[in-house]
């Protein structure tokens, strides 16, 4: 019995110190030869997202490793996550797991993060932050009137990343970490773009519907023209199960050259593209510019920043597998014929959604030069 005992413990400590190791990258696997990319929320969603992007030849990078990074405190259980990136085909993904004082208060100044915030933002090229649940609005000083906030601790995290590289109107004073390499990578879709802004010293409409178009109730939601709604709101009054819980609908550039330019985007085009938020930009954080909106302009749906070239994000997702594959064919209304997202953004929007991810590939590549050229 007293063998056995010392096997459970033997194993359990095995399991403790791989699952140690593997969260640990900069202290157990940081290589200088190699170039990395950072993630963060690396959740197997996000992580498979990136390895599909790779494999299809959408995210046009080679001998570029990531590294996925998180608050200790999240509510997302990363132990799926360790498991993701111990496949052999896997091997070019890693971990950080990061502890700190989660204290609101200190999100936008030098705080516990900021020394190993220095050290992934020194050993990187870039950065990768992805959609999710609504900012507490507190944090871009708003009383909660339209938000439902189910982890707010990511949030502290990814803001006071977002700030430490950017800064922000909340603190003049804040030297940002680009300022030392203003081509550093940095992108988001949709919670990204949020979180840029907020992070940056703007403010969000917390409900798009209510705020935007005075809309009180999904019946008058769904009274609004379809390019006005960024969800799908029919599947909260509709049993019909083969609703999708996201909207497609198209965008329109500003007079800023990012798409026609950076993208390449045909300016004749209004690309549909897949929009899942209820939430958008209100007042625009420090030195954002407005690269698109929704076609009544009431939604931004783009920004780069003033100062650093390869700092931009969406509020849509064009980082969706189903976009380049044929998948389920789902409906968006009750009456509607089932699509697959394939068919609905057909060959002109799967264009345009190339193109964006070349120009993310091209930006990490300029991130790349810079930092072997210093």
């Amino acid at each position: 019995m007293k063998n056995f005992g010392r096997l459970v413990f033997t194993l359990v400590l095995a399991i403790s110190i791989n699952l140690g190791f593997a969260q640990n990258f900069l202290e157990n696997e940081l290589n200088q030869n190699k170039t990395y990319i950072l993630l963060a929320h690396p959740t197997v969603q996000n992580i498979e997202t990136i390895h599909f992007m790779l494999n299809n030849n959408i995210l046009l990078l080679s001998d570029v490793e990531f590294v996925g990074v998180y608050s200790a405190a999240e509510s997302y259980d990363y132990s799926k996550s360790i498991a993701l990136i111990e496949k052999p085909e896997m091997n070019r993904f890693h971990l950080q797991k990061i502890n700190g004082d989660e204290n609101q208060s200190k999100i936008y100044k030098q705080n516990d993060w900021t020394i190993i915030f220095k050290q992934l933002f020194d050993h990187s090229a870039g950065i990768f932050f992805f959609g999710g649940p609504d900012i507490q609005p507190e944090l871009y000083e708003q009383k909660n009137l339209y938000s439902v906030v189910t982890d707010p601790n990511r949030h502290l995290f990814e803001l006071s990343f977002l700030f430490h590289l950017l800064g922000g109107k909340q603190n003049a004073s804040f030297i940002p970490f680009l300022n030392e390499k203003p081509g550093y990578f940095v992108t988001g879709f949709c919670l990204g773009l949020q979180s840029m802004n907020v992070a940056s010293g703007g403010t969000l409409t917390q409900d798009i519907p209510a705020q935007t178009y005075k809309k009180m109730n999904t019946e008058e939601t769904l009274k609004l023209k379809k390019d006005q709604l960024h969800r799908n709101y029919w599947q909260e009054i509709s049993p019909d199960t083969m609703l999708m819980g996201i909207n497609f609908h198209p965008i329109q550039y500003t007079a800023h050259p990012f798409f026609l330019k950076k993208v390449k985007a045909n300016k004749k085009v209004s690309p549909v593209v897949l929009s899942s938020h209820h939430q958008s930009i209100e007042e625009l954080g420090k030195d954002l510019i407005v690269t698109a909106t929704s076609m009544d302009g009431q939604v931004i749906e783009g920004i780069q920043h003033r100062l650093y070239p390869n700092v931009f994000a969406v509020q849509f997702h064009p980082e969706v597998p189903a976009l380049y594959k044929e998948g389920k064919k789902l409906k968006y209304a009750p009456t509607d014929t089932p699509k697959s997202y394939y068919e609905i953004i057909s060959e002109e929007g799967r264009e345009f959604h190339r193109k964006y991810w070349e120009a993310i590939s091209k930006a990490i590549k300029s991130s790349i030069r810079l930092q072997k050229m210093k």
